[in-house]
């Protein structure tokens, strides 16, 4: 199954570019804003679970951010960002791993994940996904999924789809909810997709 998803998303990254595929954000605001929310020093340890070759890890070296991991599960994926930061991506902490199979080295401040988490269609995924964010972050976890009024497949694969409530549900042994918004984003071919966005803090 894991090997089957690698493959899945390394196909993506080898034969699409950023503007044709539907997560891309020129500016991602709402993660940024939740991050910058926290409050945290500019030495806060950051990991973007799922991060791909998105754009955020640009806003947050720009922003002063000295701390950022960013992992996938597509290598490809990975290359692409590296490349777009030039000598900056030296200044990232770059891992390639399925996220049910992650195994951290470090504690983290602020957990990261927009359109990962809904792609985790099973419990033992997400009873994976729960024990990993439990032990390791120590501070704040930010979650974007698709809600219960966006897609029901991205990529050509199922997805779940997250209320408000229903994400509070999945994160509430060990975090507590501080904020959670609905959002539209537009994708690079002009579809509209909503997104349910929380972030929760380590009880």
């Amino acid at each position: 199954m894991e090997t089957n998803r690698k493959n899945h998303w390394q196909t993506v990254y080898e034969t699409k570019l950023p503007s044709e595929v539907s997560w891309t954000q020129e500016i991602p605001k709402t993660s940024l804003d939740f991050i910058r929310e926290t409050k945290l020093d500019k030495s806060a340890k950051i990991i973007d679970i799922g991060g791909g070759d998105s754009n955020l890890v640009d806003f947050l070296l720009a922003d002063g951010y000295e701390n950022i991991s960013v992992l996938d599960i597509s290598a490809k994926a990975l290359e692409r960002a590296k490349k777009r930061l030039g000598k900056n991506a030296k200044k990232v902490n770059w891992i390639v791993s399925d996220i049910t199979e992650f195994k951290p080295d470090t504690t983290y401040d602020i957990w990261h994940d927009r359109a990962t988490f809904h792609f985790l269609t099973t419990r033992e995924q997400l009873n994976s996904y729960h024990a990993i964010a439990k032990k390791w972050v120590t501070g704040f976890v930010t979650i974007g999924t698709f809600s219960e009024n966006g897609p029901s497949k991205c990529s050509g694969l199922e997805i779940k789809q997250y209320t408000e409530t229903a994400l509070e549900n999945e994160f509430s042994d060990g975090f507590e909810k501080l904020k959670c918004i609905n959002e539209d984003h537009t994708t690079p071919v002009e579809t509209v997709q909503n997104f349910t966005f929380c972030i929760f803090k380590k009880r």
